[in-house]
């Protein structure tokens, strides 16, 4: 069907940028918060913008990043300002006309023409922001940290104990907590004994180590975090074994890393292009130049163009 393409900018952010793609999830959703922040600050960092001082940075990266696009507009109060905005109106190839501020610190609701009276800044050519791509991951590490906290509680040398009675699983108890509690010596009744004066308790399990699987599940997560950074545009060559690459596995990772946020600078310099012409800005995005060198030094050579650009000064 028509609608599924990703022609239609309201259908395709609405569908594809806000909603978790996957299929498990953690049952720690404070675990999961807190990978979603970790990777949002993540993905914000391959990039560096140039922006007004007046504008708040916070502001401006967390409305492109998360919302997808950010709009700038000239203000009798506040000059020209970034605003987040809805999306109104369809041209001839069904993209955006209007954007849709509304701000209690401004007058009325503002609808204004983009390219005309307005700017729109986009993150991606289908107006999607990154947080589809970053509630994956961050579902994925918190399975993995979850897993690995599960695994090492589950590890510990556990004991079972042999009561006859009430009284005498409660007399354990305290034995255990004072030989836990590191005292040097405990005095215990012979009764909790075998006949033989043998102990009545036996480890639960003492193959500890074939169970013990924390240490693959940390790597895991770091492998994780590669895909992320490879998502994203930060280099990561297969770090694990880089002692074994070749040139040409070098640069063939450079490129697939580079390749997506490739596309995300296109569609934010032709934005900015747009609001600086309109208002008379100096706006602008390019690699932090540590990336930049790190690509170079790893075979992946920059592109003349992007030295042509420019960054922050």
């Amino acid at each position: 069907m028509i609608a599924e393409l990703p022609v239609f900018y309201d259908y395709i952010n609405a569908a594809n940028s806000r909603i978790d793609p996957s299929t498990v999830h953690v049952k720690n959703t404070g675990l999961n918060r807190f990978f979603v922040r970790y990777l949002l600050q993540r993905a914000m960092s391959p990039l560096e913008f140039r922006i007004p001082d007046t504008w708040d940075r916070n502001y401006f990266l967390y409305v492109l990043y998360c919302l997808g696009w950010i709009g700038v507009l000239n203000t009798d109060k506040f000059g020209t300002i970034c605003q987040h905005c809805g999306l109104q109106g369809y041209n001839v190839y069904y993209q955006p006309t209007k954007i849709v501020v509304s701000n209690p610190l401004l007058v009325g609701i503002k609808e204004l023409e983009i390219g005309r009276e307005a700017a729109l800044i986009r993150l991606q050519p289908d107006y999607g922001s990154i947080m589809d791509l970053v509630q994956f991951y961050a579902n994925m590490m918190a399975l993995t940290a979850e897993t690995a906290g599960v695994n090492i509680f589950n590890s510990k040398l556990s004991y079972y104990f042999r009561a006859g009675n009430k009284a005498g699983a409660e007399s354990y108890k305290k034995m255990f907590d004072q030989i836990g509690s590191g005292e040097p010596a405990v005095f215990v009744d012979k009764n909790l004994l075998n006949e033989d004066g043998s102990p009545t308790w036996d480890t639960f399990t003492q193959d500890l180590r074939s169970n013990y699987i924390a240490g693959d599940l940390l790597d895991d997560m770091r492998k994780w975090e590669e895909r992320f950074d490879t998502e994203i545009g930060i280099p990561n060559a297969n770090t694990n074994k880089r002692e074994r690459l070749i040139t040409d596995e070098v640069n063939a990772n450079n490129f697939e890393t580079r390749s997506r946020i490739e596309l995300w600078l296109d569609t934010l310099r032709r934005g900015m292009q747009t609001a600086n012409e309109l208002f008379g800005l100096d706006l602008s995005v390019d690699w932090r130049p540590e990336l930049r060198q790190q690509f170079e030094s790893e075979g992946g050579a920059a592109d003349e163009s992007d030295d042509e650009r420019p960054g922050i000064a």
